[in-house]
């Protein structure tokens, strides 16, 4: 197809050369003339010949180049208009695409939000379970730290009971020593040794 167009314009060219030549030298004819007679004489029979001859071959030109520039103009009229269905074809795929693009853009915007939501709750629950577990652990610490404390309590108490008591019998037996007689420990040793054999 480009071959023939391209055919179509050589010959276009080439027309338009001859055309140019014939009226050139017609041109030159004309005025070679009215010089070497030092003034124009009109109209001559030579000049009759040349617009005959001009006249025939523009229409033997037109007549062979009418259907060879006729189909050149056609083909190129049925390229421009191929050309043109073609663009208007990409023009509708390039329309699909891109709603298809701008659907996957606002599928990833939609997505990316959820993704953020998703991140949101997921550290409002961590933050959440982390202060119940320091909660709970807080709790645990002070009720082993009240445990502690009883025990403390309790030793201390024991200890306290065990030094009272322990001073309480030196002074019982610094106190018995001091006011106890033989005749009283005689007695003593005889009413436990009843209590023995009994």
């Amino acid at each position: 197809m480009r071959s023939k167009i391209f055919r179509s314009w050589v010959m276009t060219g080439f027309i338009a050369a001859a055309v140019l030549f014939c009226t050139a030298g017609f041109a030159a004819g004309s005025g070679g003339e009215g010089g070497h007679g030092g003034g124009t004489k009109g109209w001559v029979n030579t000049d009759t010949y040349r617009v005959m001859n001009f006249a025939v071959l523009a229409a033997a030109l037109f007549f062979l180049l009418r259907k060879p520039m006729s189909q050149a103009l056609d083909a190129r009229i049925k390229g421009i208009r191929e050309q043109l269905s073609d663009l208007e074809a990409r023009k509708k795929e390039s329309e699909k695409e891109l709603a298809v693009y701008n659907e996957k853009l606002l599928l990833l915007d939609r997505e990316a939000e959820t993704i953020v939501a998703g991140y949101i709750r997921q550290g409002n629950d961590a933050r959440e379970r982390v202060l119940r577990e320091a909660e709970s652990a807080a709790q645990k610490l002070e009720e082993q730290a009240l445990r502690n404390i009883e025990q403390e309590f309790k030793r201390a108490r024991l200890q306290l009971q065990e030094d009272i008591t322990e001073k309480a019998l030196q002074k019982a037996e610094a106190l018995i020593k001091n006011k106890i007689t033989t005749d009283d420990q005689d007695r003593l040793i005889d009413e436990y040794l009843e209590k023995v054999v009994a």
